[in-house]
């Protein structure tokens, strides 16, 4: 296995491709990892992490559009946009360091 530090913080990074495209957040890391997680070092962990964190932020968005109507979704989505935006940067800047980053409140689709 080769350390490769760029590519962990691109697969971070690529998460942010919702928010230019639309789509993209899940399916670019979701590749990445998959073709890449035998070859590179904590690539699969890493991985893992990011695929249940946008699993998990789609799961949240989902039970957040019914609660739009009671006011209280609209906080919900709008703290889910924050934290699907600021989330990967500072993750993506921990890998560049090769730490072994985090993503609070995932829930544990892929183990």
């Amino acid at each position: 296995m080769r350390q490769d530090n760029q590519l962990l913080v691109l697969t971070h990074l690529s998460q942010l491709l919702t928010f230019i495209t639309g789509f993209g957040g899940l399916i670019v890391p979701l590749v990445i990892w998959a073709t890449q997680k035998e070859t590179v070092y904590k690539m699969d962990q890493q991985g893992k992490n990011i695929v249940n964190f946008q699993l998990s932020i789609l799961v949240y968005s989902i039970i957040c559009i019914p609660l739009v109507f009671i006011i209280v979704g609209i906080f919900g989505l709008i703290a889910l946009c924050l934290l699907s935006f600021i989330l990967p940067i500072t993750n993506a800047i921990k890998a560049s360091h090769g730490e072994s980053p985090k993503y609070p409140l995932s829930l544990n689709f892929i183990s």
